[in-house]
């Protein structure tokens, strides 16, 4: 609230396609998703009609004791994309981290396994804010500030490119960081509920990217060990690597998948935690202490659900992907000279997903001073700590992608 005394909220009336519309009448474009959150942009028509519809039929119900057939469709339609058959529903992605977590600890518990109720995370990694999330999250500035509330996972090397050494290439550096990995559950599996990871993109570390073949490596360990795996797809999910989840790149599946954000194209709070065959039957018991103790007054609820089947039904109907893969390449072509900027240290690219590295020597405030540059380019940006990244809609047009370039060169020269 401090902050805002200088840095005024911005108003925002109304929303269409990838634009933010203020009270104003001044467009902005939305190239962070808004959080995140959205793939489709604003006010999709498809959607628009799906969720009246459902309105007007079923708005909510709860999940005890009663079902409806959007969740058994998204359910059934989650576990054909993913192969993983059994869903627990909740409303955000740390709460999702939570469900995978006690989800986790309790199966083992109920097979004879009770001292197996530890985590792995990994430096740098973020998993929501939530006390079960944060003692999994590595970003010192929250696990700080709430450290005596919380039972702090093991934090591993992470193998963002971005620490490799001299002439170590990104396969090397993750091969590096899954030895690190063996030698933990060597001395501690025997502890070790679960690691969970990003799959490929740690966002809130400021988009730091790894070689697939960490992932490989992990899933093999964690067999190895009996440790459960857990991929935290909440933000990367849903296209933005470049692949429906990130996962799929590294040709593997999770114990538990988190999903959430881009789950209802935005529009509506939703995550789902999704989960194995082996993991559901060792809560398949007569009592009800074996059974999985957690719960949510909107677990499931119709109206999200329905958004969620409209975003699997518009990934269906054309070729998103593909699409996707021609716009990132005419926007990585468009942001060249911000890329070749003498203030850029460090460049990445991955799907939808783009990042910069800025050199913030003489700036102070940078990620404040930078988003309200922004603005005055028409965009909304917000870097993490000196990292300026894109998370775009996937509706943008030519000239959309050139503001979006050309503003954010702009915004940074204007900052020098």
């Amino acid at each position: 609230m401090k902050r805002l005394e200088g840095e005024p909220l911005l108003a925002i009336a109304r929303a269409q396609g990838p634009w933010l519309i203020d009270a104003e009448g001044r467009r902005h474009l939305d190239a962070v998703s808004s959080w995140w959150v959205n793939l489709f942009g604003h006010g999709h028509p498809a959607m628009q009609a799906a969720l009246a519809d459902q309105l007007a039929t079923l708005d909510h119900v709860m999940l005890a004791g009663l079902t409806h057939e959007p969740v058994v469709r998204l359910s059934e339609r989650l576990a054909a994309l993913t192969g993983l058959g059994h869903a627990f529903y909740a409303s955000d992605g740390a709460s999702a981290t939570e469900i995978a977590l006690k989800m986790s600890a309790h199966a083992w518990r109920n097979e004879g396994r009770p001292g197996k109720c530890e985590f792995i995370g990994l430096t740098g990694g973020y998993h929501g804010e939530t006390v079960g999330a944060l003692s999994v999250t590595d970003i010192p500035l929250f696990r700080e500030a709430y450290a005596p509330l919380l039972r702090l996972s093991a934090a591993l090397p992470s193998p963002d490119t971005r620490q490799a050494g001299p002439g170590e290439s990104a396969l090397a550096l993750a091969q590096r960081c899954a030895a690190a990995l063996e030698a933990h559950l060597e001395r501690h599996h025997e502890r070790t509920a679960a690691l969970i990871v990003e799959p490929l993109v740690q966002c809130a570390a400021g988009f730091g990217m790894h070689d697939a073949e960490y992932l490989r490596l992990a899933r093999a360990l964690c067999d190895r060990y009996e440790v459960h795996l857990i991929c935290d797809e909440i933000a990367v999910g849903f296209g933005r690597t470049g692949t429906l989840f990130a996962h799929e790149q590294a040709r593997i599946r999770p114990d538990f998948l988190c999903l959430s954000k881009g789950l209802t194209g935005g529009t509506l709070p939703l995550s789902v935690v999704l989960t194995t065959d082996a993991v559901y039957a060792a809560f398949y018991d007569d009592r009800a202490a074996r059974g999985f103790l957690h719960s949510h007054s909107y677990t499931g609820n119709p109206l999200a659900c329905r958004a969620a089947l409209t975003v699997l039904d518009l990934f269906e109907a054309a070729p998103v992907l593909a699409h996707n893969r021609v716009t990132a390449e005419r926007l990585s072509a468009l942001c060249a000279p911000l890329t070749a900027h003498p203030r850029v240290r460090a460049h990445r690219q991955l799907g939808m997903l783009w990042a910069w590295d800025i050199d913030d020597a003489g700036i102070a405030g940078f990620s404040g001073r930078y988003h309200l540059a922004a603005r005055e380019q028409g965009l909304l940006l917000r870097p993490i700590g000196n990292t300026l990244y894109f998370m775009p809609p996937y509706v943008l047009d030519d000239d959309a992608l050139r503001q979006l370039a050309d503003g954010a060169l702009r915004a940074l020269e204007s900052l020098s």
